[in-house]
């Protein structure tokens, strides 16, 4: 009976078909872009976008040379690209919006101001930058077609201008002593959002009601938020932050400090466990598994038996809290569900452009799609949510973006011969995996602050992995 099937015309038909496919696909330059990268660069180099970018590039040097603001802008603090870059980074989940919108305002500006004023500077490169100005483009069409008009503006340029931020902060830093700079002081920023997070549970914090079913959890009293409002929030960036943490106690180059970075990490472990953010939890446990298991793969006998542990060592209310994920008699999980079905809903009609960016064009479009007339900001859920904003076009640019990073990052590992560098590698990946877990049950860029800081990780990945060399621009 095999060799009949093996012999017919039919299983003959399937396997030229799927021969030929693999041909076109091996000879195609969309897998030539995507998974070969010195071809990439030289194909980037070689494009017309990049010959654009030279010759504005010379004729904003010209402009600058004559009315003299090089000469006027020698030694500015303007141009200390590195120094906005991270105090945009630092800030972004400790101040308020609005002001982490002026520094990353200035970040741009001063990157700018530098190639203005140098004309040997050279754009950086990096495979993920193509799809990002694609991603920002996408975004800025669906602001323009959104169902609600101005209303979309606001969050459609704030997605557009943070998306492209992490294009700036590849251009900000200058060599990786600096990037290791950049990192650690991020890690303090941090420390500064987890022990604030620690003091709201001591000493008590005012949140919403909703955020604890009450009934299923009475001896959950405080979920902290820290300064960003929203426990579920604070887990998001927790998970962005807390491999970086843990990169840094690894490659403390001195006893003293790697005691104090662990004090950093477990701080913050502690703070992810205050949310009582479910996703957060998910999203820690597979961080966590991603980083110990490239570290070393004897962790993963040492994980399951720290899973089993945790069972008998844990507070009930915290075991509680977290078997209890997929229990529709949960509020949240519930409510979560009919947000869902009825975003899909909503789909059907506008899959290919989407509603428009922000919470104005949803609560406009989604009533009509309610499901158990649940009302919703958002579709609690990142990738449904950039489907319902920008339709089809930004989920797979979005999804191609994520699968270059993750191409990228991981061929980086593999070459890397010293512990140290595999370690940042090692961050970089498990730190947007955990936050795409947490993604899957929130709407994890509904807060711009921490969707600012995704992007400032994915900048911060891909420099780790390429490198400095920038005697060839690209963009």
């Amino acid at each position: 009976m095999r060799n009949v099937i093996e012999t017919s015309y039919l299983c003959r038909g399937l396997a030229a078909a799927w021969r030929w496919i693999c041909v076109q696909w091996n000879e195609s330059r969309i897998r030539t872009a995507l998974t070969t990268e010195r071809k990439g660069r030289a194909v980037s180099q070689g494009s017309v976008f990049t010959k654009v970018w030279e010759a504005l590039h010379r004729l904003i040097v010209r402009i600058f040379a004559a009315l003299k603001f090089n000469k006027a802008l020698e030694g500015s603090v303007f141009r200390r690209t590195f120094f906005w870059f991270v105090l945009a980074a630092a800030f972004a989940p400790i101040l308020p919006t609005m002001a982490v919108i002026a520094l990353a305002a200035v970040a741009i500006i001063s990157v700018f101001l530098c190639f203005g004023c140098e004309q040997d500077r050279k754009l950086y490169y990096s495979p993920v930058n193509k799809f990002i100005y694609l991603y920002a483009l996408a975004y800025f069409v669906a602001t323009i077609f959104s169902a609600v008009g101005r209303e979309s503006l606001y969050g459609g340029a704030l997605m557009v201008v943070f998306a492209l931020f992490a294009v700036i902060a590849m251009n900000a830093v200058k060599d990786k002593n600096q990037l290791e700079k950049g990192v650690r002081i991020m890690v303090w920023g941090g420390f500064v959002v987890a022990a604030y997070g620690c003091y709201q549970y001591v000493f008590g914090a005012s949140g919403a009601s909703a955020w604890i079913d009450s009934e299923m959890f009475s001896e959950i009293n405080t979920r902290v938020y820290s300064t960003l409002q929203n426990p579920n929030v604070l887990s998001e960036y927790l998970l962005l932050i807390i491999p970086f943490a843990a990169a840094c106690f690894i490659n403390a180059k001195n006893p003293y400090s790697r005691c104090i970075y662990l004090i950093i990490t477990a701080v913050m472990l502690v703070c992810m466990i205050m949310t009582y953010s479910r996703g957060g939890w998910l999203g820690l446990i597979f961080a966590a598994a991603i980083f110990l298991v490239m570290l070393d793969r004897r962790f993963i006998i040492l994980g399951i038996v720290a899973l089993i542990a945790m069972y008998f060592v844990l507070p009930d209310h915290i075991i509680e809290r977290f078997t209890s994920i997929g229990n529709l008699g949960d509020g949240s999980t519930s409510y979560r569900v009919s947000i869902w079905m009825g975003s899909i809903a909503m789909l059907k009609d506008y899959w290919l452009c989407g509603i428009g960016p922000g919470t104005a064009a949803f609560n406009q479009v989604y009533p009509f799609y309610s499901y158990n007339t649940a009302s919703a900001q958002h579709s609690h859920n990142l990738f449904l949510q950039l489907t319902c904003e920008g339709g089809i076009c930004v989920i797979v640019i979005f999804a191609i973006i994520l699968f270059v990073y993750f191409k990228t990052t991981c061929t980086a590992f593999s070459r890397e011969s010293t512990l140290r560098g595999k370690v940042w590698h090692i961050a970089s990946i498990s730190s947007v995996a955990g936050f795409l877990v947490q993604g899957m049950t929130d709407h994890a860029f509904y807060n711009y602050r921490v969707m600012l800081f995704f992007w400032i990780i994915i900048a911060v990945g891909m420099m780790f992995s390429m490198g400095f060399s920038k005697k060839e621009a690209g963009l």
